[in-house]
């Protein structure tokens, strides 16, 4: 090789070695959100707005320190309960810094999204901005997301947390977390799959006597849709046409349930209703249960009458941590089949291995016990 080939080579060498230390350290992530959308970042997102609190639990699954990759959230601490946000507050203290966006539940504000600058926006897919905000936050350079937990969770869940894993950097551990719930969920419906008994019948009142209306319950989709995941046929299925309704208390009756489920928390303090999760005591959580199930037509009920009504936490519904209200549904609904499933021991599982802020104290409870 003559020498000017030599150095030919050698500076073709010195050049690609050279390109490789000025490339960037990071490579364009591109992944599909539960809309069909393609979302593109240049670089993990470090700076991303929500607009539901409970995907603060989401990113708290899969991330030691949650509150450091937001910009902005809505602040609507409500969703998950005064308790749990002072323990966040304790230890993340910057999450009172976080500038505040719309809720999901509330009006949309694009000038609100632009004014956090965040380098991603996460919206809800059942309230979405329309395709037209939707544009103008992207005009402005800030990539949009849609994930769910809430409309369709027994879909969309896996999904959505890929897509939080694969914005912060955090592939590894949402896959941790899916396969998990995966796992646990494929053995509920296996163990259904070869059982040819007949469904227990379950009404569960969401918000129980916060009204003196009765009575509150899922229709089709969403909550009815983990009742029937967990072995049981959900009695507003059949009247109720959308996500949730109303029944009236001699349907309530006339069906008589097998099984009886009151949800209920902190945002239940001034009503008659079940108080529970963080921040209650076991005797608190029973005497708030016994007072809900002593209603007239509901005390009369086989399920109250037989012992099998219960108390769950509403935080724990529409949740990033459904699993553990499958699991402690399928233990209530049909405990002949999964009385091995152990609710508690998956909370302690998930408060090592997974959550920045572990969950605490009573987040469902059996009358009798």
């Amino acid at each position: 090789m003559s020498i000017f080939s030599l150095s030919r080579s050698i500076g073709a060498v010195a050049l690609m070695i050279a390109g490789l230390f000025a490339a960037p350290a990071f490579a364009e992530i591109a992944v599909n959100d539960v809309a069909g959308r393609e979302v593109r970042l240049e670089e993990r997102a470090k700076r991303i707005l929500i607009d539901d609190g409970r995907y603060l639990i989401a990113l708290s699954l899969i991330h030691p320190d949650p509150v450091s990759v937001l910009s902005a959230w809505p602040k609507d601490i409500h969703r998950i309960g005064p308790d749990t946000y002072k323990r966040y507050v304790e230890k993340f203290p910057a999450i009172e810094n976080l500038k505040q966006t719309s809720s999901s539940a509330g009006n949309f504000s694009v000038e609100q999204v632009l004014a956090a600058e965040p380098d991603l926006a996460i919206f809800s897919l059942q309230s979405q901005p329309s395709e037209v905000e939707i544009d103008q936050i992207e005009r402005a350079g800030i990539p949009v997301a849609i994930i769910d937990f809430f409309n369709h969770p027994l879909e969309n869940s896996e999904n959505s947390f890929r897509l939080l894993g694969a914005v912060t950097g955090r592939e590894e551990q949402a896959e941790a977390f899916i396969k998990l719930r995966s796992d646990r969920i494929e053995m509920i419906k296996e163990r259904l799959a070869a059982d040819s008994a007949a469904r227990p019948k379950v009404m569960l009142e969401p918000h129980a006597a916060r009204t003196e209306e009765c009575c509150a319950s899922p229709g089709k989709g969403n909550i009815g849709d983990y009742i029937a995941l967990a072995g049981g046929e959900n009695i507003g299925a059949d009247v109720i046409q959308g996500i949730t309704g109303v029944l009236n208390l001699e349907y309530v009756i006339e069906s008589d349930p097998d099984v009886y489920i009151a949800t209920g928390g902190p945002h239940m303090e001034g009503t008659q209703g079940l108080l529970i999760g963080p921040g209650y005591d076991e005797a608190t959580v029973r005497s708030t249960l016994e007072r809900v199930v002593a209603r007239p037509g509901i005390s009369g009920l086989k399920a109250v009458r037989e012992g099998r009504a219960y108390g769950l936490a509403h935080q724990l519904l529409n949740s990033p941590l459904d699993i553990l209200t499958i699991e402690t549904l399928a233990s209530w609904i049909r405990p002949d089949l999964f009385s091995d499933i152990k609710p508690e021991e998956t909370m302690k599982l998930l408060n090592e291995q997974f959550l920045a802020v572990p969950l605490v104290d009573i987040n469902w409870i059996a009358l009798k016990p």
